[in-house]
């Protein structure tokens, strides 16, 4: 029995979102999904009480979160990774066929897989290259009418830059009592001092995206954060599904977010940070790379030099990296995900040895 004629046109038109696992390879450095490099050991705790449903919303997490980031717990909704919290918005607050929202490529691909997938229009507004990809506010203005969400990833996933914070106050601004500005902070653990999380007393429309896959090693967790005020919060109560985390997920989240392991948290970040440093200054001495970009995150992009066939060579080295190329504006381009030490050096190497042949 053929049954695509009882999907939804959208769906049938829709190209899905790549992700690292999908595009697959084979090798034993796997630079190529802004995962930590190493893993820390926890216990689980709840395996004798798995008969039981979970919390909609744990409260212990959501009062060690809120601690964390700096907030009441009202203002917190915990969710399976930031991915959930991407499309809770859209269900909440956008009409289908109606509404739209505004996202900057490059960028992350799920703030426009996620909207069409709901069958909400997308507006695409490129960020400025030869700013080291900053917000064409003006374009945005013109693009307003029917907005309701606006996704600004910052630090920027590809890029690794962070946003003038000037243009997103003055952004906020533009869109008062119009619009929600939803700032994407998966990768702030790595440059906290960009957090936006304080301006949530001075804008009733800003919400901040957090997760625990980053900084926090647990990718596999799959547990992000919504941090907004209280009213938005409500909202995204009614539209969540009952037990979004399950029982395994919560526990070790609670875990991670106790002064422990908040404490191997810091370790980590300091430690990813040193070796994003260390990459980045190898990575100019490679003749295979015709730019370097900076990058306060856990991973680096590049500009390659198309003849060298960068990642094409690696990926059958068993280096498995990202490539961008198809990401708008980033021809030739690679991500290089923040490894161990030894990964980096390795890498390194290797690139500053490739040649044409």
């Amino acid at each position: 029995m053929k049954i695509n004629h009882l999907a939804r046109i959208n769906i049938l038109k829709l190209n899905p979102y790549q992700s690292a696992r999908k595009l697959g390879g084979k090798g034993n450095i796997w630079l190529n999904a802004n995962e930590a490099p190493t893993s820390f050991t926890y216990i689980n705790k709840n395996y004798n009480n798995l008969n039981r449903y979970p919390d909609c919303q744990p409260k212990t997490i959501i009062r060690n979160y809120a601690s964390y980031a700096g907030v009441q717990p009202d203002q917190i909704l915990v969710s399976r990774g930031a991915d959930e919290g991407i499309e809770l918005l859209m269900r909440a607050f956008c009409e289908p066929n109606k509404d739209a929202i505004i996202f900057c490529p490059p960028t992350y691909g799920m703030y426009n897989i996620c909207a069409e997938t709901l069958g909400i229009k997308r507006h695409i507004i490129p960020s400025i290259a030869n700013t080291n990809w900053q917000l064409d506010l003006p374009a945005i203005n013109l693009k307003l009418k029917n907005v309701k969400l606006i996704y600004i990833c910052n630090p920027n996933n590809p890029t690794g830059n962070i946003i003038n914070q000037y243009d997103i106050k003055k952004l906020l601004h533009l869109i008062n009592n119009r619009a929600l500005l939803i700032i994407d902070e998966a990768y702030i653990d790595f440059c906290l001092h960009a957090s936006l999380v304080s301006w949530l007393s001075k804008f009733s429309n800003l919400v901040i995206l957090r997760t625990l896959s980053k900084a926090f090693a647990l990718a596999g967790l799959r547990c992000g954060f919504t941090i907004a005020n209280a009213e938005i919060i409500k909202l995204l109560l009614k539209v969540i599904t009952p037990y979004p985390l399950p029982s395994l997920v919560i526990d070790i989240a609670e875990q991670a977010l106790t002064k422990k392991g908040l404490s191997q948290t810091n370790k980590r970040i300091n430690t990813i940070n040193k070796n994003r440093n260390y990459l980045a200054q190898e990575l100019t001495k490679c003749p295979c790379i015709k730019q370097v970009f900076p990058s306060v995150s856990n991973y680096i992009l590049i500009k390659v030099y198309p003849q060298y066939e960068v990642f094409k060579k690696l990926w059958n080295m068993g280096i498995i990296l990202r490539d961008q190329s198809k990401q708008l504006g980033l021809s030739n381009c690679i991500r290089i995900t923040i490894g161990t030490y030894q990964e980096c050096k390795y890498v390194a190497n290797i690139l500053q040895q490739l040649n044409t042949t």
